[in-house]
Formats: structure tokens, sequence, C-alpha cells
């Protein structure tokens, strides 16, 4: 009987060069940006969407987003002192904890902060997610569903039943309840019924500028703190000259 083409063997002592590969690309890509951008801002992400991250890199296609493994980043920044790349990157290496990325750019530091501090987009909750307001369907009708779909609603845990072409709720129905998270049937069914829940949101952490060093816990001042150190600047002015 002849042999199989299948029939291969396979040593499972081979490691792919590939991933080795990568992570070099990505440490050589961020060392080389160090010299085109002045500021890098540390940031995570709330609700992360890879289409929403995608949107982001084309509106700041002036700057450039890094979005990988910490170990890999904080490599290529350097993990302590002796070796860093540039004087006190080492402190932002060790921000690099959970799912955060880093943005390099040449915009003003107070631009950015604004900017991303506005910067809000809904989207459609997933499983897991934590429910921010409760979600109860009445009993009747649900005209703006086709009848084809009310088996598949019913397999989500609808009470329904079809009538003359129509898909009625049986009885009240509660989707979600505030504080609880969803699960995987009640996500699909918000998703249907075109409730977002959720907010795709960019939080800056810290971040770090070429020659004055790293800044923790940055945020974008209010009117009220701003017109204050306006008023203290003038005080100051009046001092030096006195």
């Amino acid at each position: 009987m002849p042999k199989s083409k299948r029939d291969k063997k396979v040593s499972l002592t081979k490691t792919n060069k590939k991933g080795l590969q990568l992570k070099q690309k990505i440490i050589e890509e961020i060392r080389n940006s160090l010299s085109k951008y002045e500021h890098i801002f540390l940031f995570t992400v709330d609700n992360m969407r890879n289409t929403k991250l995608k949107d982001l890199r084309n509106e700041w296609k002036d700057s450039r987003f890094f979005f990988g493994k910490n170990k890999v980043m904080a490599v290529a920044l350097g993990r302590n002192k002796s070796d860093e790349m540039e004087d006190q990157l080492n402190l932002l290496s060790k921000k690099l904890q959970g799912q955060c990325g880093l943005l390099m750019t040449n915009r003003d530091v107070m631009d950015v902060l604004q900017w991303f501090k506005d910067f809000t987009e809904e989207e459609y909750a997933r499983a897991g997610f934590v429910a921010t307001k409760d979600v109860i369907l009445p009993q009747g009708p649900l005209k703006d569903f086709s009848h084809t779909i009310e088996p598949h609603l019913r397999r989500l845990g609808l009470p329904t039943s079809l009538e003359r072409g129509v898909i009625h709720l049986i009885k009240e129905y509660q989707v979600c309840k505030k504080g609880v998270p969803l699960t995987p049937e009640q996500a699909s069914i918000l998703k249907l019924l075109g409730i977002q829940l959720a907010t795709f949101k960019v939080v800056i952490k810290c971040h770090w500028t070429k020659g004055k060093g790293f800044h923790k816990d940055v945020d974008v001042p209010s009117d009220e703190e701003a017109d204050d150190d306006d008023e203290n600047d003038v005080e100051a002015m009046e001092e030096d000259e006195t």
C-alpha cells in the first residue's frame, strides 16, 4: 500500500523564528522613531476595538502608535537606567503594565491631552461587560425585526411568538440589569436592538518628553484651574518687577 503524502513526521523541537523576528522588528521601529518624535504618551484603552484603533491611526497619520507586548516595548525603550535609550525612558517602560500602548508624536502635549479627553465613541458591548443601565422590553410587537429572525430570538432567550408575520413578545422581558456582567446572549440581543452600552476611549496615563524627561499623572486642567494658573503667573510677574 503506497504511503500517504499526509503521513509526515513533524518534529516538536523545531522553533518558529518568525516570532523572534517580529519582536526585533518592533524594537527597531520604536528605537528609530525616538529620533523623529519629541513626545511619547503611554495610554490604555477602554473597550478595545481593532477597527477603532485603525481609525485612530488614520486620524493621527503624523504620529505613530505602538500596541504590542509590554516586555518587547520595554526592551525597546530600556528597562533600567543602564540600558535606556534616552534619559528617564526607563521610568516610562516601568509603567507598561496591563493592556496599554505607546503614542509617539510631535504635537503639543496639552493639545494631545485635550484631544483624547474629548474623544469617545459609542460601541456595542461584549459578553462580560458590566451593564451601565437596565434595558427592559415591553410586551407587544417587535416591528423592527423580520419574521425570519424569530427562531433566533427564541434561542437567545426572548419569549416570542409569531402572529400574522409579526414577532411579538409574550411578556415583558429584561434584557440586562445595571451593574451585572452581560452574557453572550444578552450582548447579541442588545446588538440586534441597536443599543450601544460600551464606550471606546483612550486614556493617557503618563508621558515622556525629549530633554524634559518623564511626567506622570498627566491631566488637562479645568477652566478654573487654568484661571488660577494665569493669576499665579501674573502675581509672579508682578513680584519679579518689584
